[in-house]
């Protein structure tokens, strides 16, 4: 297949672009500057311009794009950077897989759609919550409606936290955990969707290899955990106590009370019933062997 993907410079777009290759598909990568490379074509969604020739003769347009929701304290310039870099790229490529028959988009989304679900774990049937990053994720995904109406296969990808050996958020709780101050956050009970990279990308290839998978599809770890049980994993995996405990207030004073609440205080459940009832197999259906392979 011709597949164009948008951020592939990323954690999970540079695997998945190696991934794809690989497998025997030709994969062109869509980068906000001139382009420089055979396999590099320039756009800029926020000018709504895509170098000409971009989509010809191509099978699946995969958008990882998105700022990172951990990588700043949330103030009103923040928020907008996460809503803006999600949604105008998406809205773009929509319009662009229509406009060039493209049949397939896959786009990212994330676990946040479902808010905090509580005890109660969340199938891509369950509701979405009504927090800031919810919403914004609702949003996300409905700016791919365009290429929904027009009859291309969609799929919305809501990925949990990614286990990778280096980056992401494993590549920040390594050391802390390595200079034995991890523990667990809060009380501990709150669900922490995960799920490690080559899950993930194997995820992406899945969907996009599979014309019958359509809409939106969890990809998480298909044994949920809280965020306790999360921390003595991690500590079994680096071989270091986890005693401690991170008061809520603590969380709140560093990080602002919302993104603290949101991104490590509550947390949704997720169960990956798409994927399992296509066949999909995990390479790490646990969280140990997700991170005994990143310390690895």
């Amino acid at each position: 297949m011709r597949v164009v993907i948008a951020g592939s410079s990323g954690l999970i777009g540079t695997s998945l672009v190696a991934s794809m290759r690989a497998a025997g598909h030709e994969v062109l990568r869509l980068v906000r500057r001139k382009a420089a490379a055979p396999d590099e074509r320039g756009w800029d969604p926020y000018a709504g311009r895509i170098d000409d020739g971009t989509f010809d003769g191509v099978d699946a347009v995969i958008n990882l794009c998105g700022a990172g929701i951990g990588d700043k304290r949330w103030d009103d310039a923040r928020k907008q950077v996460l809503h803006d870099s999600r949604v105008v790229p998406a809205e773009v490529l929509s319009a662009a897989v229509v406009e060039h028959g493209v049949p397939v988009l896959v786009s990212s989304s994330g676990a946040h759609f479902y808010g905090d679900t509580g005890s109660r774990l969340a199938d891509e049937d369950a509701p979405g919550g009504h927090t800031f990053m919810s919403r914004l994720t609702q949003e996300w995904e409905a700016a791919t409606s365009v290429a929904q109406k027009a009859g291309v296969r969609v799929v919305l990808m809501r990925t949990a936290v990614v286990i990778s050996p280096s980056g992401g958020v494993f590549g920040r709780l390594k050391p802390v955990f390595q200079f034995f101050l991890g523990g667990k956050l809060g009380t501990g009970d709150q669900f922490f969707p995960w799920v490690s990279l080559d899950d993930v990308v194997s995820a992406y290839r899945f969907v996009v290899e599979h014309d019958d998978i359509v809409g939106p599809v969890n990809v998480a770890g298909p044994t949920p955990v809280t965020n306790a049980e999360f921390t003595k994993a991690v500590g079994n995996a680096l071989h270091r106590p986890t005693p401690w405990s991170v008061p809520a207030f603590a969380l709140k004073t560093l990080l602002g009370g919302e993104m603290a609440q949101e991104l490590l205080l509550s947390g949704p459940g997720l169960t990956p019933k798409a994927l399992e009832s296509h066949g999909f197999h995990f390479m790490h259906p646990a969280l140990p062997a997700a991170l005994n392979a990143a310390v690895a």
